[in-house]
């Protein structure tokens, strides 16, 4: 019997000492994002938007030829979003071109991405608009554009200016996706 106890003493001690693996979870950097707020761009161009007060209005210097071109610079983040503006004049650039090239752009991206979905919405304005949200390590995870398909084209697609994961830029993405959502609703073409 004393012998038997010894046994199950050791046995019960043996497997009391063993520690049960547990993975942790991926952790990230904490971002604080502060609440959105908006300012109204409503002088110097075909166009008025609101655009996050947390980034700056600059001009977009890759194309000179392009005075309506702009970059929504959200230095904090390290994000910009380029907004290229193109007004429709029938024979030179027409609404099946510029749109081709909106959905040609996207499409370039998916060799990374692991998705792509795109939704047509109506703004409240009565403009068309199309945005394109890009999953997986792209260079671009938002894009879109808004038209009145006669006159005007505005497209825009946020880019950052690091190679880090986008998973751990998500609340980032959806920060800037969120401001976004909310320049496509303010849009108003000005002739």
């Amino acid at each position: 019997m004393r012998k038997y106890l010894s046994l199950v003493l050791i046995l019960v001690g043996a497997v009391a000492c063993e520690q049960t693996y547990l993975p942790k979870p991926p952790g990230y950097n904490r971002i604080d994002l502060p609440d959105h707020s908006f300012e109204r761009l409503t002088t110097g161009y075909p166009y008025q938007i609101d655009y996050s007060s947390y980034s700056k209005v600059e001009a977009d210097t890759f194309n000179l030829d392009e005075e309506d071109w702009v970059n929504l610079n959200y230095e904090e983040f390290g994000a910009k979003v380029h907004l290229t503006y193109k007004r429709i004049d029938g024979d030179r650039v027409n609404f099946r071109q510029l749109s081709s090239d909106a959905f040609r752009l996207t499409a370039q991206h998916q060799v990374k991405a692991y998705g792509i979905e795109e939704v047509v919405l109506l703004t409240p304005e009565g403009y068309t608009g199309v945005v394109a949200e890009l999953t997986g390590e792209v260079p671009t995870q938002f894009q879109f554009f808004v038209t009145d398909s006669t006159d005007n084209f505005l497209r825009g697609a946020l880019y950052f200016n690091t190679a880090m994961k986008n998973d751990s830029l998500a609340p980032v993405i959806e920060f800037i996706k969120e401001d976004m959502a909310h320049l496509m609703n303010s849009v108003k073409f000005v002739d």
